[in-house]
């Protein structure tokens, strides 16, 4: 039987160099549980679950683990499983049912990459949850996990642009020691930038981000099928290229956005922002102008898309307002100005 809503909101909150992630009840803020000595890797995050679980991965413990927000209500820790994984993580993804997972490794606080490895996870196994690493090839590779009878793992490997196909049940099979394996398909993408990654459970379909387009697999039992990609070019707007997606299930939306502007990292203050969105049912896509600067990451909400956008002239927190009707545009409700970052990126600096 459906489980009845919870009555309030609960709201993770990490801070990966103190070591310490919060529990946090809302609208109260009041903090209801919290984990010390927990450094959750940064640029993997949070992982929704089903069943109201939220996935991270700790990247000094070398752990994945599964959080149960609920669980203090009812007497049960916040930490429901741990399974070791390779680190540093860089990217955490799961199948829809939330049993098959993935992680990928990336530079972590290093100059250049020097792991290759890629822990595939069951937690449902026969046994128990089980965690298997195998190697691969370095970089900050991003990844998706496809459900169905007959789970894949695609990895989207930015140099050379590829798209690398693995059936998960062949990853989890393999031997110890972390050994090398190859994909069942590799299918080239014509650029060597990619940055953002996707999946629709509803149509199959995985998105990979890239300075051509956003690249689209269809995923038909253990097929997988290129199809045209995306243009970041609309409503008259050109040039940039997309950073991030989001998938909004609700709204059946894809969204992201696109950077352009003078190409150097020390020019940031002028790179130009646009939000992008495109229709998965209806197959329109917009863009809408933010602001100068960085706009670092993007998150769906019930009511919002919200943007982080940062400039040496303040940094803002841009809400946009979700279309509720069919027709309808996305529209700026709401610019929240952000307090002041200590050790603040600068002008004539990198924005990193």
């Amino acid at each position: 039987m459906p489980q009845p809503p919870h009555p309030h909101p609960r709201l993770l909150v990490a801070d990966q160099v103190a070591g310490r992630v919060s529990l946090l009840d809302l609208p109260s803020g009041e903090e209801v549980a919290a984990l010390d000595h927990r450094h959750p890797a940064e640029h993997a995050g949070f992982l929704a679950l089903p069943d109201d679980l939220v996935a991270c991965v700790d990247d000094r413990a070398g752990e994945l683990l599964v959080l149960d927000p609920y669980g203090p209500d009812a007497g049960r820790p916040l930490v429901r499983r741990r399974i070791p994984v390779a680190v540093p993580a860089e990217h955490l993804a799961a199948a829809p049912d939330g049993r098959r997972l993935a992680v990928t490794t990336g530079l972590g606080r290093n100059e250049e990459a020097w792991t290759g490895l890629l822990t595939a996870v069951d937690l449902d196994a026969p046994d128990g949850a089980v965690a298997v690493r195998v190697r691969g090839r370095t970089g900050e590779p991003g990844v998706t996990v496809l459900g169905g009878p007959s789970p894949l793992v695609v990895l989207r490997h930015r140099e050379p642009g590829e798209l690398l196909v693995h059936r998960h049940r062949d990853l989890m099979a393999a031997p110890p020691s972390c050994p090398p394996v190859e994909p069942v398909r590799r299918i080239g993408l014509p650029d060597a930038d990619g940055h953002g990654d996707a999946h629709d459970p509803v149509t199959g379909r995985v998105f990979a981000a890239a300075g051509s387009g956003v690249h689209r697999l269809r995923h038909e039992g253990e097929r997988v099928a290129p199809e045209p990609p995306l243009p970041w070019n609309a409503d008259g707007r050109t040039g940039g290229r997309g950073y991030y997606l989001r998938l909004d299930p609700v709204r059946r939306t894809l969204w992201s956005c696109v950077r352009g502007g003078p190409p150097a990292p020390g020019q940031w203050p002028e790179w130009t922002n646009d939000a992008w969105w495109h229709g998965l049912d209806t197959g329109t896509t917009g863009r809408l102008e933010l602001g100068p600067g960085l706009v670092f990451r993007l998150a769906v909400t019930a009511r919002h898309i919200a943007y982080s956008r940062v400039h040496p002239d303040g940094d803002e927190l841009i809400l946009l307002a979700a279309p509720t009707a069919p027709g309808a545009r996305p529209h700026i409700a709401a610019r929240l100005p952000l307090p002041a970052m200590a050790g603040a990126p600068r002008r004539g600096g990198t924005p990193w």
